[in-house]
């Protein structure tokens, strides 16, 4: 195959040096070839290179008093005295397993709706009451500092519940001193 491959190939091109260094993986030779050497980036570069790649390794912190309300587009009356639900949604009736019960979501309290003259749908002048039961978290930590650091005020309506653990044995249907077993006669 290799040979094929070396015929079709243009004579200028063929070079026999990068076949004949190559190793194969059961050859004795693969021992005595040299290694790439590592090469440690903190050596080549300059003191000032060293600090704004150490400044781009580090996390953005905020002060805790700053909030998004005041760049995220959303108009002032819809962010002031706005109440958040946080919750677990409960399950599905069509849903049999337990995946995904454990996300918390928010929830926005109902501001002014009125019918469209035109078509009879429910209109809305507020942006965000499209976004109840759709942002979901992984803990209730995470949705709190979400609404904390929107301005939004929060209530959190449901604790986490916690599923009881039953053990599951084929082995004790059989066990002699539980009434699981039911006789014929």
């Amino acid at each position: 195959m290799m040979a094929g491959m070396l015929r079709r190939l243009p004579k200028s091109v063929v070079s026999l040096k990068w076949y004949q260094n190559s190793v194969s993986a059961y050859s004795s030779d693969a021992l005595k070839q040299k290694e790439a050497p590592i090469v440690d980036n903190s050596v080549i570069l300059d003191d000032k290179e060293m600090k704004e790649r150490e400044k781009l390794t580090h996390l953005v912190n905020l002060p805790k008093e700053k909030t998004l309300a005041s760049i995220n587009g959303v108009p002032e009356e819809h962010v002031k005295d706005r109440r958040v639900r946080i919750f677990i949604p409960a399950k599905n009736a069509m849903q049999s397993g337990t995946n995904n019960l454990n996300t918390w979501r928010i929830e926005f309290d109902n501001r002014e709706r009125w019918e469209n003259p035109l078509m009879g749908w429910s209109s809305s002048a507020d942006p965000l009451s499209n976004m109840s039961g759709v942002v979901e978290f992984n803990t209730k930590e995470e949705a709190i500092n979400h609404c904390e650091k929107n301005g939004w005020k929060w209530l959190v309506s449901s604790e986490e519940r916690k599923k009881k653990e039953r053990v599951k044995n084929y082995g004790v249907n059989f066990s002699w001193d539980k009434r699981t077993r039911v006789s014929t006669k």
